[in-house]
């Protein structure tokens, strides 16, 4: 078997234990039964359990925000590319569960991990997958501000912390979603929507976001603050 193939099976199983035991708990000598191979093999080819850890980390959210990146138009209006986007990212979530726990639950946890295996290389690898997240979805923020209001000052100066709450909140929503089977990634997306895009105020009065309610350029926009 050529080395990559026989190391993407080695990561498959290594991803599934670390997903459902967590690190400490994790056995290299299940890891290699799971993956069809002797553990002096896995340390041939990895190294030690942190160097394992690392490449399933690194491995995992190359592919998450490769998926999110994949599912979104560019020449869509700004409401549909975060749709599509969330949409993108909670179905990659629900799709590789262990993969996600590994990354959100694993990987950012210092209590179940070695000072070892949470140390600056791995909090780097995560830091930076979060951030690139982060910065996809500032500038579809910022572009729909900066329609709505002609200022380009204001989405900058605005959108940042929007950002980081709206990522915050997928990602909650994909434990919530994780947990529970009958939550659909659309339906996951859709209550992502209806929360941040449409904004409280408008459920509040029974206004709700659905799909195909797209808007031409920009969220509505609302009247002046008095």
């Amino acid at each position: 078997m050529p080395r990559a193939e026989r190391e993407r099976q080695m990561l498959d199983a290594a991803v599934r234990v670390f997903g459902k035991r967590g690190y400490r708990a994790a056995s290299m000598d299940e890891i290699a039964v799971l993956a069809g191979v002797s553990k002096p093999l896995v340390y041939l080819y990895l190294n030690s359990k942190d160097d394992l850890f690392s490449a399933c980390i690194r491995r995992e959210a190359k592919a998450l925000v490769d998926a999110v990146r994949a599912g979104v138009r560019t020449d869509v209006a700004a409401d549909r590319q975060l749709w599509e986007g969330l949409t993108a990212f909670f179905a990659h979530t629900a799709e590789r569960p262990d993969g996600w726990a590994v990354l959100h639950s694993q990987a950012r946890s210092g209590g179940d991990s070695p000072a070892g295996a949470t140390g600056e290389p791995i909090a780097a690898e995560v830091v930076a997958m979060r951030e690139e997240i982060v910065a996809f979805v500032t500038h579809l923020i910022a572009e729909a501000a900066r329609e709505a209001h002609g200022n380009p000052e204001l989405a900058e100066r605005e959108v940042a912390g929007l950002a980081q709450a709206l990522v915050g909140a997928a990602e909650a929503l994909a434990n919530w979603a994780n947990t529970d089977a009958s939550v659909s990634a659309k339906e996951a997306a859709t209550t992502l929507m209806n929360f941040a895009w449409s904004g409280l105020g408008n459920l509040m009065v029974g206004e709700r976001w659905s799909e195909g309610s797209w808007t031409s350029a920009s969220p509505p926009t609302r009247a002046p603050r008095p």
